[in-house]
């Protein structure tokens, strides 16, 4: 048995927060209760947030911005110090707004037109709502940071949360099953090899018949002047029984997952393992039956339909967490609005938007969802630095082992 290690709780949280406009300067983030002498690769944090801005169906912006990360601080020689560490993504497409999205007033003496203001509504979006909630008359104000721009900085932050679980064997990993309609059965799939299969995809979907289907009526809709949403499925593997609880509502696992899913822009669906399918079976036909392999000195479950979580606290399974994303707001061919100044009847405003995004969609939901378990992560094992967390770990998945009928040092 390894020695006892006193696990105990962190004084510092993992949390975060974001600032910044879609057309603004830059994209900014702070994060707290990242571990010391944790590398960091700015690298590998890039690869990710191009993996956002791809996918077949997106916009013309994502061919202007190519989005990197910059660290202002909190990192030394490639590791973490255990400090806030700061993140830029500077905006390239900035030197096109400097005077829509002046910080300062505009001169009065400015000779240029009057900065045009936006008063129709999009139908779906945060317009209508934002404006009388905060006053505004320009809806410019609003679509800004509502913008699924903001979801750079979520992906950053999910990469660094990446990095964290990957040092205790956690992955994680995302692909589309349902476009427009369209859907992959995901049951033959194997968990293993979904990063692998959905990166080779320009709609990050592992099957090759669904994806030319799904290409084929992207395109319908572009030619229609509409857009499409669809369902994408994220599976963290190597997560340890425990992390979550059952003690406290806004601490159970999956209840913070879903919230974390919730938070990314046109998500209104999120279900956990067989989710919603699970109203239309019997018990017997739902719960993960429990057998011991006396020989691995392990237990084992016949199915995961409860998706890697029960009572809140993962349950050593993989997790399997799905979300619904509604079609992009933003339509070429417009629905009926109402101007706000004249109250006129008109066609809500049109902007440059995606046909879909479900794709770039999945993989910030496996930021967010790397992020909450990071989180409970941290919790469970916390500590100041990767020593520390590494020695409570090593002490749990022994003791985990000795309940398990294994004695001996960590696996």
């Amino acid at each position: 048995m390894a020695r006892s290690v006193a696990l105990h709780e962190s004084c510092q949280v993992f949390r975060f927060l974001t600032a910044g406009e879609s057309h603004g300067p830059a994209l900014t983030t702070i994060v707290e209760g990242i571990p010391a002498g944790l590398d960091v690769d700015a690298k590998a944090i890039n690869i990710d947030l191009k993996r956002r801005q791809g996918g077949y169906g997106r916009g013309a912006r994502q061919k202007i911005e190519s989005d990197t990360v910059e660290f202002l601080s909190g990192i030394r020689f490639g590791k973490t110090l255990g400090t806030p560490i700061t993140m830029v993504t500077h905006n390239r497409d900035w030197a096109n707004w400097t005077r829509r999205m002046s910080i300062e007033p505009l001169p009065e003496t400015d000779s240029e037109p009057p900065v045009k203001e936006i008063t129709v509504p999009r139908p779906g979006h945060a317009d209508f709502a934002g404006m009388m909630k905060y006053g505004h008359h320009d809806l410019r104000n609003v679509l800004e940071r509502a913008s699924a721009r903001s979801t750079t900085s979520l992906v950053a932050v999910g990469s660094l949360a990446r990095l964290l679980l990957a040092e205790f064997g956690i992955s994680i990993a995302s692909h589309v099953v349902n476009i427009g309609g369209i859907c992959v059965n995901a049951d033959n799939i194997d968990m293993r090899l979904i990063g692998e299969l959905s990166e080779g995809s320009p709609v990050r979907v592992a099957d090759k018949d669904a994806e030319a289907k799904m290409i084929e009526a992207i395109d319908a809709a572009k030619y229609r002047g509409d857009t499409l949403g669809g369902v994408f499925e994220v599976v963290a593997l190597g997560v340890p029984v425990g992390l979550g609880t059952y003690a406290h509502w806004d601490k159970r696992l999956d209840g913070r997952l879903a919230q974390a899913l919730m938070s990314i822009q046109a998500i209104k669906g999120v279900e956990v393992g067989m989710g919603f399918d699970v109203a239309n079976k019997a018990g017997s036909q739902v719960h993960d039956a429990f057998y011991y392999e006396a020989g691995d000195h392990k237990f084992i479950r016949g199915s995961n339909n409860a998706g890697g979580i029960e009572g809140g606290i993962s349950n050593g399974e993989p997790i399997v967490v799905r979300a619904a994303m509604k079609p992009i707001a933003t339509l070429m061919k417009q629905l009926p609005s109402v101007n706000l100044e004249t109250k006129e009847g008109v066609p809500a405003f049109a902007e440059r938007s995606d046909v879909c995004a479900v794709p770039a969609a999945a993989v910030v939901g496996e930021a967010m969802a790397a992020v909450i378990i990071a989180q409970a992560f941290c919790e469970k094992f916390g500590a100041d630095s990767i020593g520390e967390m590494r020695a409570h770990f090593d002490y749990y998945v022994n003791l985990v082992a000795e309940r398990s009928g294994v004695s001996g040092s960590a696996q």
